[in-house]
């Protein structure tokens, strides 16, 4: 009796299945053996092509269907045998069990859609749609697909050729058909997945091993059982065993369902990181820019109420010079370990982020009053300010620390971060490694910042930028031996001095198009002058950046007809900082060709002496700074003493800056120094000016020199 049980719902299910395929789809179906051979087909594919009742048979070949088919006005725009050689080379070529559509031209210009899909036992199960009217109607097209899409699960199931689990239920709830990726994915014992078993009973040993959906096992049932009498398309997703599983329920004309289940572990963790990617650095992990900002808009209700809290921003200074010089890859494990020593020095309710670069921020709350920020502040640059070990190398940066306390430097997120920004900038104008609190008024020093940057930009265009030349006087010639060309720059009606735009011009890389022009124009001015006095041109470090600088120095003496030997570049020892080799070839390439090589401002840095060894620089020049302590302070004499004492052992030429009284000029020449520079002598003076004196030197040398035969 349970043999003849088993056979009746055996034949059911192949029943179930038949009229699946063939009577439930609204398109026509045929089916061809691995031999072209017509196996099965379907009134609406006779319809289609328009074949009689009669004139298919069991066992035709493809090329008979095909000729008939040509005679009914089918494929207009071929010869049957081209149409045969086609279709045939598309069939074999879709033997790897995959699903292929094409599109063709039958009688009354109707377009059909194809579909086949290739299996061993059976062959090409082919489907033919008249997409026609579909073509001309969007909405229809879409209502058309998703009715396809849904039978086609019929016919997957039926082939067994789809990658995700799939069952198919009668509408009494008893199994028809699973596939073996559901099989697998249930790891479902060989009693659960014969034909006839009930859902029930599969959903029952399910929850037994580990699957949860947030309820008990019969409420489960019960929403399975609710969602099959609806008769609606559902969706619901499933934990079994620490994996994901999304079911989808697609019920079906004569009242049984297909559901389709899918292993999605692995994406919804995918999804997971990308989203973690979406808010967080890549190279620390922190949270980034707009994890930080969200997390300041979720505190604007806390400061609204008058509750306090603090944002940091944090700069890393001197991290681009290590950067450029050292490698990205030194940098970067630079920033990563900055970061981890940032974050340990925050508390466990403070939100710490990478913004970008060497920027970090720092949101505390709550906090009791500014002094706790302060407290952060200075464990951040005490943290930083100690050396980095990285690949056997010591490397010394800092931190600058800008601070914003709400809700009195704002109350709102922008404001607050805007505040915080301008008193970092504040921390880094007073020298860097250290901290500075929001004050009124900054904002107007920053759009005065902002406001030369931008006239800088047009500087040039607008022909506001000229040079002023202040002479040097050669001690032992007693005349001037050098001018040093100064920049100006007079913008809307008043000058701008060097000490405010020189930085700006140097930070936002105006520096380079200006120092060219500068170059240029003091070239050009030297060679008008008589006889063989030198000009002197101030190079910034960044001017170094550019490869070819070595080409734009010869180009400006070509341009000018002035010999290298009258051009003097003066430096200053922050260029020699990281001992750059190409700095250093540039630097000899220069002198090679005549050009002398001259260090401003020397005594000021933290390593003369070393960068003296390190280039053999043609001239010093004593910084102003010990000229002006040199009557009083028995110091300021030995210094310039000692560096007059050492420029002459190694061969170097010594200039005094800032020599504006007949005592330092007296002290100095006493010493050996070979040129003064100075208000005592000259100011600035502008091109017309300076070529005037200078002649009249002439003047006054040629009439002694007759006077004297």
């Amino acid at each position: 009796m349970q043999a003849e049980d088993a056979g009746n719902l055996s034949e059911m299910a192949e029943a179930l299945l038949l009229d699946a395929a063939l009577e439930s789809i609204p398109y026509g179906f045929c089916v061809w053996s691995p031999q072209f051979r017509l196996v099965m087909w379907n009134k609406n594919y006779r319809d289609i092509y328009g074949f009689s009742s009669t004139a298919l048979q069991r066992g035709m070949t493809l090329e008979e269907v095909v000729n008939l088919s040509s005679t009914l006005g089918n494929h207009p725009d071929q010869t049957p045998q081209e149409f045969y050689e086609a279709y045939t080379d598309a069939l074999l070529n879709n033997r790897h069990g995959a699903r292929a559509k094409t599109q063709e031209v039958v009688h009354g210009a109707r377009v059909i859609e194809t579909a086949h899909v290739y299996s061993p036992a059976i062959g090409w199960v082919i489907t033919h749609e008249d997409v026609t009217d579909e073509m001309a109607r969007t909405e229809l097209v879409q209502k058309r697909k998703l009715e396809l899409e849904r039978q086609n699960i019929r016919l997957d199931a039926a082939v067994n050729n789809i990658s995700q689990g799939l069952c198919m239920f009668d509408p009494r709830g008893r199994l028809v058909i699973c596939n073996q990726p559901y099989i697998k994915i249930y790891n479902l014992p060989e009693r659960l997945i014969k034909p006839g078993i009930q859902l029930e009973d599969i959903l029952g040993h399910l929850f037994d091993v580990g699957m949860s959906a947030g309820g008990t096992r019969e409420e489960y049932v019960l929403w399975r059982r609710d969602v099959i009498a609806r008769r609606e398309y559902g969706k619901n997703i499933h934990e079994l065993n620490g994996r994901t599983i999304m079911m989808q329920h697609h019920p079906m004309k004569d009242g049984g369902w297909v559901s389709t289940h899918e292993d999605i572990t692995e994406q919804r963790q995918n999804e997971a990181r990308i989203r973690h990617l979406a808010r967080h650095d890549a190279l620390t992990d922190l949270p980034n820019r707009i994890e930080f900002l969200e997390q300041m808009a979720k505190a604007e209700a806390g400061l609204a109420r008058g509750e306090m809290a603090a944002v940091l921003y944090i700069d890393l200074d001197h991290f681009k010079a290590v950067n450029d010089t050292l490698g990205h890859a030194v940098g970067d494990e630079v920033i990563k370990q900055a970061s981890a020593r940032l974050w340990g020095t925050t508390r466990e309710t403070d939100i710490l982020a990478r913004l970008g670069g060497d920027e970090f921020a720092l949101l505390m709350r709550p906090v009791e009053d500014a002094a706790d920020a302060a407290r952060v502040a200075d464990r951040i640059i005490k943290s930083i300010a100690a050396p980095f070990m990285i690949g056997g190398q010591q490397i010394e940066i800092g931190a600058s620390v800008g601070i914003a306390v709400g809700p009195g430097d704002g109350e709102k997120t922008d404001t607050l971060v805007k505040n915080a920004d301008l008193a970092l900038y504040k921390a880094k104008s007073e020298g860097r490694s250290t901290y500075h609190f929001f004050e009124s008024g900054m904002d107007a020093v920053l759009q005065q910042r902002r406001s030369i940057e931008a006239g800088l930009r047009l500087a040039l265009q607008r022909q506001e930028l000229r040079l002023v030349f202040q002479p040097l006087l050669g001690l032992s010639e007693n005349r001037v031996t050098c001018v040093e060309a100064l920049l100006r720059w007079d913008h809307e009606e008043h000058a701008i001095s060097p000490v405010e735009f020189i930085p700006i011009a140097e930070e936002t890389g105006l520096i380079v198009p200006i120092g060219e022009w500068v170059l240029r124009q003091a070239c050009l001015t030297a060679a008008s002058w008589p006889g063989e006095i030198r000009i002197a041109v101030n190079l910034s470090p960044v001017q170094f950046k550019n490869r070819d600088l070595v080409g734009l120095v010869k180009s400006a003496l070509a341009d000018a007809k002035l010999p290298a030997t009258r051009l003097e570049l003066e430096i200053t020892e922050s260029l020699l900082l990281a001992e750059s080799d190409s700095v250093l070839k540039a630097l000899h390439d220069l002198r090679a060709m005549g050009v002398r090589i001259c260090m401003d401002d020397f005594g000021t840095g933290y390593s003369s002496l070393s960068y003296l060894r390190s280039f053999p620089f043609d001239k010093i020049k004593i910084d102003r700074s010990f000229m002006r302590d040199l009557t009083s302070r028995g110091d300021s004499l030995a210094i310039i003493k000692a560096v007059i004492g050492l420029g002459q052992s190694l061969g170097m030429s010594t200039t005094a800056e800032g020599v504006e009284t007949e005592d330092q000029l007296e002290m100095v020449r006493s010493q050996g120094c070979d040129e003064v520079q100075g208000f005592l002598f000259s100011p600035p003076l502008p091109p017309a000016a300076l070529a005037n004196l200078l002649h009249s030197e002439v003047a006054t040398r040629q009439t002694q020199r007759k006077k004297a035969s």
